[in-house]
């Protein structure tokens, strides 16, 4: 074997799993992962190797959780189910537009919702209903303001 060739095998081989795309298979998972994943068992497979080493983590996830964790973690389930699917598709555009913006508009964001969940209820419900009568423009302008 020439050494540009062993050096090809040998970066293939050390490449992570998920990047080479060939693992897991469902043959290759440990026991408790195939209980934990047997719902998916038939497609397996066919999935692309990045949304099974999601789902891998997952499950490690799922197992390190004490029973209450789980449980509510089933009850927040239940309720993102519950949710029209506007909705949800709605909450989507919001987590990839936080999870795009930069590191100064993150740290803006969450310095607002912190400033808007240390209102008192009564305050929070005037300022959530007068932004239902905002017009897109307005929002915009309030959304540039600073926290009060």
């Amino acid at each position: 074997m020439t050494r540009r060739a062993f050096l090809g095998l040998l970066a293939a081989l050390t490449l992570p799993r998920a990047v080479r795309g060939d693992e897991p298979a469902w043959e290759s998972l440990a026991d408790d992962e195939r209980r934990l994943l047997a719902p998916l068992a038939g497609d397996w497979n066919a999935m692309p190797a990045e949304r099974r080493e999601r789902l891998r983590r997952g499950a490690a996830r799922w197992s390190r959780m004490t029973p209450e964790q789980r449980a509510r973690a089933q009850r927040r389930l239940a309720q993102w189910r519950s949710l029209p699917q506007e909705r949800r598709e709605r909450i989507r555009a919001r987590f990839r537009r936080l999870r795009d913006a930069s590191p100064a508009e993150r740290r803006r964001i969450r310095r607002r919702y912190e400033w808007f969940r240390s209102l008192p209820p009564e305050r929070r419900r005037e300022l959530r209903e007068r932004w239902r009568r905002m017009t897109p423009e307005e929002r915009e302008r309030f959304r540039r303001e600073p926290a009060e």
